[in-house]
């Protein structure tokens, strides 16, 4: 692969179900990886990622760069109507300070991806 087709990606929820098999793609096809993490869980990351320790429900802009990628994967896992709390409390704060983050620090591409089924409180 060419430097110039090389993404500078950042993800939330890395440490994930989606999020291991996503980073470990994204690395086999050269990409730099960067994942925000809770602290003490960088060790479930990807061997070739690089660990950023912060809070997916706060703002985060100031971790993102230099990516121009951010993909998006924190959420309840399991989701069912009965952790319609839950999801209000993570799924929707986390996407809404991703979106902020994306926009403040000026990424060029927004993946969001759940795993939630459209529900009245999902």
């Amino acid at each position: 692969m060419s430097t110039t087709s090389r993404r500078r990606v950042f993800v939330t929820g890395g440490t994930g179900y989606l999020g291991r098999p996503l980073i470990r793609e994204l690395l086999a096809r050269e990409h730099w990886v960067r994942a925000l993490v809770r602290p003490g869980s960088a060790s479930k990351l990807p061997v070739g990622t690089e660990s950023v320790v912060g809070d997916a429900l706060t703002a985060f802009e100031a971790l993102i760069p230099p990516a121009d990628t951010l993909v998006h994967l924190v959420g309840t896992s399991h989701p069912n109507p009965a952790k319609a709390r839950e999801f209000r409390e993570v799924d929707l704060v986390s996407i809404q300070a991703s979106v902020t983050a994306a926009k403040r620090a000026a990424v060029r591409h927004f993946v969001y991806v759940s795993v939630a089924h459209p529900a009245p409180a999902m």
